[in-house]
């Protein structure tokens, strides 16, 4: 039994799409985190870093969402949803899967949270400065899109569930994931996956989904 400790709409997505894809026995633990539920003792004992999602898998533990993906993918290696150690598809997962965590979903969470690293003054330029940063990211992964059906090889993996979650992000921003030419039909082909409806029915997340 997973648990994996969640709060909805946040980085906890891929992983709780991992999940539902992967139809293991699972808990979802959803935190409040207006009422500051992951900086508790007992969470900070689990995370010290005090953010989401973490998954407990026995007497291990592992934070951070892409680590997380990865964990669960080579836990079941026989789900398909990571390309085999080795295989020159599983270099391009590390690649797209890294690009994401370190690139794309950096910005974001700058343009979301710009007093990280700005005063109130700053946030708009801050802003428009990471919308334009953000387009020129989402533009390789539209590209690489192009003439097939998913990210990496020829079947969905954890690449998709996490570049899924990030366009999903988008949809706040002037320039959307969603008008790009290839991204736009991707997302929908995701969207009809029945492992992604049924975390946004659980995670209570209702349309626009991107």
């Amino acid at each position: 039994m997973y648990r994996l400790y969640n709060s909805p709409g946040t980085a906890g997505m891929a992983p709780h799409i991992v999940l539902r894809e992967l139809a293991v026995p699972h808990e979802i633990v959803f935190l409040d985190r207006e009422a500051g539920a992951h900086k508790t003792p007992e969470y900070l004992a689990l995370n010290p870093l005090g953010r989401l999602p973490t998954l407990v898998d026995g007497d291990l533990v592992v934070f951070e969402a892409a680590a997380i993906c990865l964990h669960l993918a080579d836990r079941h290696p026989g789900a398909g949803l990571a390309p085999p150690v080795g295989h020159p598809d599983r270099a391009r997962l590390y690649q797209w899967l890294m690009f994401l965590t370190n690139t794309v979903q950096a910005d974001l969470m700058i343009w979301f949270y710009p007093e990280r690293v700005a005063e109130e003054a700053h946030f708009t330029e801050v802003r428009i400065r990471l919308e334009e940063r953000l387009a020129a990211m989402f533009a390789p992964l539209d590209r690489a899109l192009a003439g097939r059906d998913w990210l990496v090889g020829d079947r969905f993996t954890i690449a998709d569930a996490y570049l899924f979650m990030l366009a999903r992000w988008s949809r706040n921003l002037p320039r959307k994931a969603r008008d790009l030419p290839h991204l736009g039909p991707w997302l929908g082909r995701v969207l009809e996956r029945p492992a992604v409806r049924e975390m946004f029915r659980i995670e209570g997340l209702s349309a626009p989904f991107y």
